[in-house]
Parts: C-alpha cells; sequence; structure tokens
C-alpha cells in the first residue's frame, strides 16, 4: 500500500466522480478531479409521443435499453406526456433487450420483462450477439440513445433488415467550465500525474479537443503514456488506442470495483 500513497490519481469522471475520488483517496493516493464531459438534457417530448403513436398501426418488436440513466430519462417523459401505460403496452407486445445491468432496475421499476441481456463486457457487439435467433426483418425496433449515436448498433440493426426508431434523452458535451481539463493538461505534460483513470470513450475525445485548442495535444499524449492508464472496458481501450495511448490494463468486468482495484495494483507494481 506505500507504493500508492501520495501518487496523484487524475479522475474524470463526472456523474460518479466524487465517488471514485472517495475509493482513490481510500487507498493512499490522492484524486485530482477533471471532469471531462457534461451530460445534457435532450429530451424531444414531440418526437416521443408522434413514435408512439406510430407504433399503434406499426408496432415496434423490439426494444434495446442501453443506459439507466437514459432509461429513467425517457420513463419521465412519458410520465410527462400521460402515455408511459401505452409504451409499456407496446413494449410488452414485443421483446426487450438491455445492454448492461445499468437499465435493469428502472424497468424492473415499470414491470418490464427482459427477454435477453448483452453479456459482459456489455458492448455493441455482445448486444448484437443476444438477438441472434430474432427475425428482424421489417422489424421496428427502439433504441434507447445514449450521449451520442451508436452507429455501429445501427448498422448492425439495419445490415438484418430491421427499421431502427432512435430515442434520445441526453446527449454528451463538454463541461461548461474547461480549466480542470486545462490544469490536468499542463501536470500530466510538467509529469506531476502518476495515473489517469478513463471511464468512457468520450472523456479522452474531450480532453484532447481541449488539448488541440490549447496547441499541446501531442505533450498530453506523450504526458498520458508516461501514466499508468486506466481503461474501464474495451470500448473506452478502443477509443484511447485511436489516439495513441496504450491502457496499461482494462478492468474486468467493466466496472468501477474492478477498475479502482487494478490502478492500486498497477501502482504498487510501479513502484
Amino acid at each position: 500500500m506505500a507504493r500508492v500513497n501520495n501518487k496523484v490519481v487524475a479522475v474524470l469522471e463526472a456523474r460518479a466522480g466524487a465517488h471514485l475520488a472517495e475509493l482513490v483517496a481510500r487507498r493512499g493516493a490522492i484524486p485530482l478531479r477533471a471532469p471531462a464531459l457534461e451530460e445534457v438534457p435532450d429530451v424531444d417530448l414531440p418526437h416521443i409521443a408522434a413514435l408512439i403513436a406510430s407504433w399503434a398501426g406499426d408496432p415496434m418488436r423490439l426494444a434495446i435499453f442501453q443506459t439507466g440513466v437514459g432509461t429513467r430519462a425517457l420513463f419521465q417523459a412519458t410520465d410527462t406526456l400521460g402515455l408511459t401505460g401505452r409504451f409499456l403496452e407496446l413494449m410488452a407486445a414485443g421483446s426487450v433487450v438491455v445492454r448492461g445491468p445499468k437499465p435493469v432496475g428502472e424497468l424492473n421499476a415499470r414491470g418490464v420483462a427482459i427477454a435477453r441481456r448483452a453479456r459482459s463486457p456489455f458492448t455493441t457487439a455482445t448486444v448484437l450477439e443476444a438477438l441472434q435467433g430474432m427475425e428482424l426483418r421489417d422489424a421496428r425496433v427502439m433504441v434507447q440513445r445514449y450521449g451520442a449515436a451508436n452507429r455501429e448498433l445501427r448498422a448492425g440493426l439495419e445490415a438484418r433488415g430491421a427499421r431502427v426508431d432512435e430515442i434520445a434523452t441526453y446527449r454528451w458535451a463538454l463541461p461548461r467550465d474547461v480549466k480542470p481539463l486545462r490544469d490536468l493538461i499542463g501536470a500530466l505534460a510538467e509529469g506531476r500525474v502518476h495515473a489517469v483513470m478513463f471511464t468512457s470513450a468520450v472523456q479522452i475525445q474531450n480532453l484532447c479537443a481541449v488539448a488541440r485548442e490549447l496547441g499541446a495535444n501531442q505533450r498530453l499524449i506523450e504526458g498520458l503514456n508516461r501514466c499508468v492508464i486506466a481503461s474501464v472496458g474495451p470500448i473506452c481501450s478502443r477509443a484511447l488506442a485511436e489516439f495513441g495511448i496504450t491502457p496499461t490494463f482494462e478492468a474486468s468486468p467493466p466496472k468501477l470495483g474492478p477498475l479502482v482495484a487494478g490502478l492500486e495494483a498497477a501502482l504498487q507494481a510501479g513502484g
């Protein structure tokens, strides 16, 4: 444990950032918080109402839920519209698939039966794998979108003949205050950070966007590659690799607990 003491660990997570920073601090490291994205509400009530109305004559055959926060926001939208009962009826006539564990609690609270669940590590590939054997030709498929459009999922569904109806409930954006990110870029360039925790592919995209504005993109990549790089899962690792960053390790399963445990082990091994 002594080898972890006083090591500076950058935490880019926004929503669970305080919790993650606390877990890091409990292990003797010094958390440096620099939220790298902001979830902005993006609910189009008329669009949701129109989709539900259209499903009356041309029903959706499959509903795919990808995130807990998005699932909750979608039901809040149907509550506002007074259409939750109808939405539940339409889903009950088809099948419901979840990408990972996070939407499950929200769906259970609404009494929604889950037909299939994607296996760990909860990627688009495992979602498509979970749909094997389902007849999707000319089927309408509702996809609860997360902070950005999942083009890979849409392409995979359309390749099987599905007609995809995406519903956005929030989108990812740069934080309004990017000073913590600028400070982090400077600290990385100066070698004052020992590890960086990535919990979303968007975090590295936004961090590099801020670095480009500062003319410091190359210094950022070099600084990151001197650190322990903790990746929460394969999607995040792939995004890091696209920017020339090699993760030190990837959490398995892709959850915060294994991420923090792996970070502690990597810092101890690094001396």
